[in-house]
Formats: structure tokens, sequence, C-alpha cells
């Protein structure tokens, strides 16, 4: 029997479990995120109820991308500068009070009164729709529901906070853990991440179908309510850096030129980018369980869960192994097998095999996003990283978001099967581009072997 060289130490899977702050951090974090999904994945249910639009759907994503655009930036520069635990607490509590008001529109939507700035941002949407919707089953959209404009008010709102807490929120993992547990805190991060994106849509759907929408928003807000309970409980297992910023653009903006230079990151995000950009389905699932697959919405909630079982069970398997030694080869063939995989399903007519494609999404996708996020947190230094992080964000978000307009544009177009189909080639196309154009992401050396300074 092969003996491990002494240098060699065993793997622990769950030594930044064994941290308390961490826990309590990631315990807290884990239902709200619970929560989030399913308001998220609800609100994209109603929208479409109402309007029965793909670009209604677009739309959607148009108004989760704004602030992305707007914010993320300063939100970095905040994170950097001010206690980010409580950032997030001030945020998380905006969001709870904006689930609270979702959840009273959709139980009272029916007493809205038809007002005039109502019908008159109906109308915009619906000339929007009607440049876009060409194909078969266009006839069917409808923009007559007084509420729609205020939960679309809403959804903008969930937004901002959303996008100003992310930097802080991405960025504390490193002050609650020692410097040798960083890399398995990322992965236990990302797999929770993943749990509450498996549970969140899922419990969303069955709520929908048997306890209705607003059940969903008030349970999203109590979810919120405990994250600010668990965050009592966190302290700092190392003091944070604080950024001595002179509030210039230059300070603002010193994230991206750190993200620049370290062309592992910048090819890391870029592939990322185009990947959910270009291969982003679950923007058109409404449209897919409703037109294509004919599943309603409790298979709606399992189409959107089914991603992120594949993510948890591929972070469960890289938690219990020791690090992947060749993260950026790793990084690139699984953008490879994302796009291969969202052509299965943009063609796929059936619903179990239509799940298991997007299970097999959810595989290649989490091995990304470990090695994603691990380069940031552990090549950048702390004073720097909510910055860093929020530009990622732009990098990240930027991409779910603008993914959901193309493809809900792209779908309205040329139907949601072409939408699909393309987008996923074109993400092969872009991982081949990245591997020539960015010869440090093949190179990198395993990830417990990088630090800050790297």
């Amino acid at each position: 029997m092969p003996v491990k060289p002494a240098d060699s130490p065993l793997h622990d899977p769950y030594a930044a479990l064994r941290v308390p702050n961490f826990r309590n951090y990631l315990t807290g974090s884990f239902f709200a995120l619970i929560g989030r999904q399913a308001v998220l994945a609800v609100a994209t249910w109603q929208v479409y109820e109402w309007t029965h639009s793909a670009t209604a759907l677009g739309l959607v994503g148009l108004v989760n991308v704004l602030p992305l655009l707007a914010l993320s930036l300063p939100a970095g520069a905040i994170a950097d500068q001010h206690d980010r635990r409580r950032l997030i607490g001030f945020g998380t509590l905006a969001m709870a009070v904006t689930n609270l008001a979702l959840a009273g529109l959709a139980f009272g939507y029916r007493a809205v009164p038809d007002l005039a700035v109502l019908r008159w941002a109906n109308d915009g949407l619906q000339r929007v729709a009607a440049i876009f919707e060409q194909h078969a089953g266009a006839e069917s959209m409808r923009f007559d529901q007084p509420a729609l404009p205020l939960v679309f008010g809403l959804i903008l709102i969930h937004a901002c906070a959303r996008i100003l807490i992310w930097p802080a929120r991405a960025s504390i993992t490193p002050l609650l853990l020692p410097a040798p547990a960083l890399s398995n805190g990322i992965t236990w991060n990302t797999s929770a991440f993943e749990i509450a994106t498996v549970t969140g849509p899922a419990l969303g759907g069955f709520l929908i179908a048997f306890t209705g929408i607003p059940t969903v928003y008030a349970l999203g807000a109590a979810l919120e309510i405990g994250f600010l309970i668990a965050l009592r409980r966190v302290t700092y297992f190392q003091p944070p850096g604080r950024a001595a910023l002179r509030r210039t653009w230059r300070d603002v903006l010193a994230g991206g030129e750190f993200i620049w230079r370290k062309k592992a990151i910048l090819g890391a995000s870029t592939l990322d980018l185009f990947a959910i950009l270009l291969g982003g389905a679950t923007a058109l699932l409404p449209v897919y369980a409703d037109r294509v697959l004919h599943v309603g919405p409790i298979g709606f909630g399992w189409l959107r869960a089914a991603p992120s079982l594949g993510a948890f069970a591929m972070a469960m398997w890289l938690a219990h192994r020791p690090p992947l030694r060749n993260p950026g080869r790793a990084l690139l063939w699984s953008v490879v097998g994302f796009g291969a995989s969202i052509v299965a399903f943009g063609l796929s007519r059936w619903l179990w095999f239509s799940l298991f494609a997007l299970f097999l999404t959810g595989v290649f996708d989490n091995v990304s996003v470990v090695v994603r996020q691990s380069l940031v947190q552990l090549l950048t230094p702390d004073a720097l990283r909510g910055r860093v992080t929020a530009v990622n964000q732009i990098f990240i978000g930027s991409s779910n978001e603008i993914g959901a307009l193309r493809a809900g544009l792209m779908s309205a177009l040329i139907g949601p099967v072409g939408a699909v189909v393309w987008g996923g080639l074109g993400t092969i196309i872009v991982a081949g581009i990245v591997a020539r154009a960015v010869p440090q992401l093949r190179r990198l050396p395993p990830l417990h072997e990088l630090k800050p300074g790297d």
C-alpha cells in the first residue's frame, strides 16, 4: 500500500464548519438564500402568469441588471470602508420589508385601482413586447393587470438592496475563518448556495400550487429576519482591513485595475460572464414549463431546482476531495460541458431528459463557481476585497440578468428553442477563445497553494 507523503496533510472536508463564527453565519445565510431564491423564482412566475410574454421575462432581467450596473462599484467601496456585518444587516432588513410588500400586493392585487399611471406603464410594457413577440403564441400575451408595474417596482427595490450588500456578503468569509480553512469555506458557501437554489424554487413551485403566491413572499420575509437574528452571533475571526479611500474614482475603480492585472481572475470572470450571458436558460423556464413541456407550476419548480441539484452534488464531491490539481483546465472543460448540456436541454421535449440536462448544467457550473470565487478570495488582499468582489459581481451578476434579457428577447424573435440552442453553442465557442487568449488560466497551480500577491 503506498504511503502518503509527510508533507501532504490529510484533507479535512469539514475544517470551515468547525469554526463557530463561520457556522453561525453560514446557517443564517443559508435559510435567507432559500427564501431569496423562492421569491425570485415566484416573482418570475407571477409576471409570466399575468402576461404570458417572453419579453416580460426579459424585462425582469433588465430590472435586476440596472441596479447591478449602477450600484456595484459604490457598494464595493462601501464594503471596504465600513463594517460588512452591519451592511449585510441593513440590506437584509430592506429585503424583508420588500418581501412583505410583495406578499401584500400578491394577496390584494385585485383591489389595486386602474390608475392612469399604471395603465400608462402597462401600455409601455406592451409596446416593448409587441416589438419582439413574433412567434406563435404571442397573441395570448396581455398587459392589463394594474398591479404589474408595482411588482416590477418592488423587484427593482429588492435588486437594489441585494446588490448593495453583495460585496460585503461575498467578502466577509475570509474574516470568519483562518487562512488554511478559507478554500474549504468557499466550497461550503457554494454548497449552501446550491442547496438553497434547489430548495427555494422547488419550495416556491409547491407553495404556488397548494397555498398561493403570497405565502412564498411571506416566507421569504421570515427567513430574512432569521438571518438578522443569526448575524447577532457572528464575530470576526480576524479584524477586517480598512481601506483609506479618498473617495476618488480611481479608488472606487481599484478593483477593476486589480482584476486587469490578475489575468487568471480576468479569464475566469470572462468565462463565467459569457457562459451565463449566452448559455443561461433559467429566464425561459416558465416558457418551457408552459409551452414546450406542459408541466405547470410544480414542473417549473423542479426545472428551476434541477441545475442546483447538479451543482450541489458537485459541491459535495469537491468538498470531500483534495483541492483540484489543475483548476484552470477543469474550469475550461466545465464551461464546454455547460454549453453542451444547454444545447441538449434546448432540444429536449421530454421532462425527465430536460431535468437531466439541467442537472448537468449545475454540475459543470459549480466547478466554475468554486474556482472563480476561490481565485477572487485567495488572490485579493482584504483591503481590496470588497471592490474586487464588486467588479466580479458586475461580471457575474450582469451575465445572469443581461442573459435573462437576451434570452427573453431572443425567444420572442426566434422562439425559446432557438434562443437556448444558439446560446449553448456560443458558450462552447467562448471557452475555446478564452483558453487560447489567457494561457495563465491553463497553468493555474492547485487552489490551496494560492495566496495574495501570487
